[in-house]
């Protein structure tokens, strides 16, 4: 028998899911599209495309850092080795607790 965790769910249920509210978006703007002004559907498509482009944004953004500063790349495997070199920086020779077992006469 398998350890790992088998999950019930389908693929196609989760991107259905993430389908769902586009599709009713654009049934809706179907729907209502013939009922409003020319300039009206105008405005609030160029509106709707910003909030759009602005919606992928912070995605755009943190795909670039990652490129940028992921653990592949030259500036994350630089700030991964400068980390285990800074661990044993500050680190005392003895410990407290090494001490009190010295006093106990356990070591």
């Amino acid at each position: 028998m398998s350890d790992q965790h088998m999950d019930a769910t389908p693929v196609w249920v989760e991107g259905s899911t993430l389908a769902a509210p586009v599709i009713l978006g654009a049934a809706a703007g179907l729907l209502v599209g013939d009922m409003m002004h020319s300039n009206a559907r105008r405005g609030i498509g160029i509106s709707l495309g910003v909030l759009g482009i602005l919606a992928f944004v912070p995605l755009v953004v943190d795909g670039v850092a990652g490129l940028i500063t992921g653990p592949r790349s030259k500036f994350g495997v630089n700030r991964k080795i400068q980390k285990i070199r800074d661990i044993g920086i500050g680190s005392p020779s003895h410990d407290d607790v090494d001490d009190m077992l010295r006093e106990q006469g356990v070591i």
